[in-house]
């Protein structure tokens, strides 16, 4: 029986984010996933290929900013496509600086799990405590 991805997929993919759930998050993921990561060298900013290459990038964005957070998702999908759209919240480790942006996963469905997610999120300067 093949699973279908719906917005609630979505929901709980994000609701793990926020949990910092690495088993969970990799429970939605295919055996040849890819993540594409908001920064990196190359056009698509960082890749990461296959499963155990995305575990290390998704706890590498843990590691970057401990405190991350996913604030006020929103969810479609259409077909083996979707997308969700929120506000990434969060310390950055290597220099204390609050990032605050809203930013899209872009995500690509195979059997019912995510084959593909690959994220942008806006460019905005640190934010300030205020």
């Amino acid at each position: 029986m093949s699973r279908t991805v719906t917005e609630q997929t979505l929901a709980d993919f994000a609701a793990a984010w926020n949990r910092h759930d690495i088993e969970a998050l990799m429970s939605f993921m295919t055996d040849d996933c890819e993540f594409h990561a908001v920064a990196g060298p190359d056009m698509l900013g960082r890749s990461f290929i296959g499963r155990e290459a995305v575990r290390a990038g998704f706890e590498a964005a843990w590691t970057a900013v401990p405190d991350a957070a996913w604030l006020d998702g929103v969810h479609m999908v259409s077909g083996d496509r979707g997308f969700s759209e929120s506000t990434f919240c969060g310390t950055r480790a290597a220099d204390g600086a609050r990032i605050e942006a809203r930013m899209v996963d872009i995500f690509t469905f195979r059997d019912g799990k995510i084959a593909v997610k690959n994220a942008f999120r806006k460019d905005r300067p640190p934010v300030t405590a205020g």
